[in-house]
């Protein structure tokens, strides 16, 4: 096709895509609303946990607003002890890279691409996420929200402050990955020609596709093929998209 152009930077999420953490997550989560008197077993807490798994991928403290509506005191509160209770969780435990992300990110750089991640947690936590998984020199930038200004996804500030601090000259010259439909929105929103999502995280296919997923991959290791490929037709299902 005439209008197709060479993808130049990967965006790529991190929890669920490149990370297995989810568990971790989710505890921390769960750890932080329980300080506020919201607790397991309650209406209030599932209620809680089912706006935490639909905002999957979204600035934590965003999450935190949407629980405790009109109380900044209280979701600010709330997002400080998932820093610590996470931050803590991986510090004893660690994490685990998703299965081949490292080649992945071999492959990726090798062939030219830059690499960036983007994710919803805090700078401090991202720069210890970083630290414990020793990632620093296998990628080109990482991105937290308040890296862009304070909005992080589902709005494409993270991913257009990529391009900008990379040198990219084309928005189409971006590729998207993630497992969230925040993920596809904010790839979406940005203009990226790829917007892949993974089916090793928290949302569904028919979710990602509802975020405007262009590409549907099983996981981070498909990404390389997909990207690299002269053929994105055999994947693509953006006429399923809407």
């Amino acid at each position: 096709m005439s209008d197709v152009v060479p993808i130049k930077l990967v965006c790529l999420d991190l929890a669920g895509t490149t990370v297995g953490d989810i568990a971790m997550v989710e505890r921390a989560f769960a750890e932080a609303i329980a300080t506020q008197g919201i607790v397991p077993g309650t209406g209030a807490y599932a209620r809680a946990m089912v706006h935490v798994h639909r905002s999957r991928g979204c600035p934590k403290i965003d999450v935190f607003r949407g629980i405790f509506p009109g109380n900044e005191a209280q979701a600010q509160a709330a997002n400080l002890t998932f820093e610590r209770s996470y931050q803590g969780a991986i510090e004893r435990a660690g994490l685990v890279p998703a299965p081949g992300v490292l080649e992945v990110f071999e492959k990726l750089r090798g062939t030219g691409l830059q690499i960036a991640l983007i994710t919803g947690f805090s700078r401090t936590t991202l720069s210890r996420v970083l630290s414990v998984l020793g990632w620093h020199d296998k990628i080109d930038l990482a991105i937290s929200p308040e890296d862009a200004g304070g909005r992080g996804r589902p709005w494409p500030d993270m991913i257009l402050h990529a391009v900008l601090r990379l040198g990219v000259d084309d928005v189409r010259q971006v590729a998207v990955v993630g497992d969230s439909e925040s993920d596809m929105l904010c790839g979406k929103r940005a203009g990226a020609s790829i917007v892949a999502g993974v089916m090793t995280g928290v949302h569904s296919r028919e979710r990602l596709l509802k975020g405007g997923a262009t590409h549907i991959v099983d996981s981070i290791a498909h990404v390389p093929d997909l990207i690299l490929s002269d053929d994105l037709g055999a994947t693509h299902v953006a006429s399923s998209a809407g």
